[in-house]
């Protein structure tokens, strides 16, 4: 996939995630026991052999660009090609942030300077596993000027207002993309498009004063344009408020939806960090749960997500809840329906139940 260059965008503000994202990026969110968002996305990308991608950032980056580093556990540490972390190209706060656009404008350069002929566009909050390769090969095959993916899922059975749907032709052909259609073909905003023609649609945008990615450069060019649809028959996990974020991730407890996300077709890779594996006390009881390394477990466990280095005292008991790393769990505690933000520390005999359709969000170092 030497023709080709891998784009994450990040340059939109995502506050959806309320207090997950008040001091890191989408993107860094912490997902399924030791990973981050951007995990699968790249991951995607490393396993389709994409050997050239750039992060365009907005702000709230400190912790992605720790986590990213050199791109070496993606195998973008190389001297031709590798990982680019892009800056935000506006002066904050003296410039007015006006859309994913105004970012990628600011860089290109970036493209112009690439001999790749093609561009794949992808955001982090999108969590799937797939090969980019058919996509790209059913993109070339239709002669497509911009090919979206999408992926099928019941109107009925999640939230989907705030996700773009797509009209699709027989042909395959997208006729029209809207936030209050209900043909439940969602967008994945993903796609794939001639680099040329990227930055021809870029600069024109901007000329115009017209800086969304999604509604500026593509969807009021469906029909100038020929757009093509592809479709993503695997799982899809769509993160895009705390309610769906916590949803989400209970549903790895499943270990068909675990398989799938995390071995097919490829393996997902994150930040390499050498911890011991998982102990268990002899009062330790667990069941249905994700454990990362690092735990130690004392107490009860059930139906629970515990991330690397998470401390479970004696008596404690964690019920329907993500508990991020480093947290500490204090003897004869209750944790039950909530999400622990990393290093929290919850005391001796304290009790803490949240509503599972409205989880609560206990902050970053935290001591209750």
């Amino acid at each position: 996939m030497k023709n080709v260059i891998g784009v994450i965008n990040l340059g939109k503000p995502h506050s959806m995630l309320n207090d997950l994202t008040r001091n890191r990026s989408i993107a860094s969110v912490p997902f399924g026991g030791r990973y981050r968002l951007i995990d699968f996305t790249l991951s995607n990308m490393a396993n389709t052999g994409i050997s050239k991608v750039a992060v365009f950032t907005l702000n709230k980056s400190r912790s992605l660009m720790d986590h990213l580093g050199s791109g070496k556990e993606w195998q973008l540490d190389r001297k031709i090609g590798g990982l680019f972390i892009l800056p935000p190209a506006i002066d904050f706060p003296t410039q007015q942030y006006r859309g994913d656009l105004q970012n990628f404008h600011g860089h290109i350069d970036y493209f112009n300077r690439s001999k790749e002929e093609y561009v794949i566009v992808c955001r982090s909050h999108m969590v799937c596993n797939l090969n980019y390769k058919e996509a790209l090969q059913f993109h070339m095959d239709s002669e497509a000027d911009i090919t979206l993916l999408y992926n099928s899922i019941d109107p009925d059975t999640i939230d989907l207002s705030n996700c773009y749907q797509l009209d699709i032709d027989s042909h395959r052909r997208v006729r029209g993309m809207s936030g209050d259609t209900q043909t439940g073909n969602v967008y994945m905003e993903t796609f794939i498009i001639n680099k040329s023609l990227l930055v021809e649609m870029i600069e024109h945008c901007v000329e115009q004063e017209q800086y969304d990615l999604t509604e500026d450069l593509i969807a009021q060019h469906i029909d100038k344009f020929s757009v093509h649809a592809f479709q993503h028959k695997g799982h899809l996990s769509i993160i895009n408020c705390t309610a769906s974020y916590y949803e989400q991730s209970m549903r790895l407890l499943n270990p068909d939806v675990w398989k799938e996300l995390f071995f097919q077709p490829g393996l997902v890779y994150t930040k390499i960090k050498d911890e011991p594996p998982a102990k268990y006390i002899e009062t330790a009881d667990v069941h249905n749960s994700l454990i990362a390394n690092g735990c130690i477990v004392q107490g009860n466990v059930e139906n629970s997500i515990l991330f690397r280095g998470v401390k479970v005292a004696k008596g404690a008991k964690i019920r329907n809840s993500i508990i991020m790393q480093e947290c500490e769990i204090g003897e004869d505690a209750v944790v039950e329906n909530m999400i622990l933000d990393k290093e929290v520390c919850i005391k001796r005999g304290q009790s803490l139940v949240g509503n599972a359709a409205e989880p609560i969000v206990i902050n970053k170092r935290s001591i209750i």
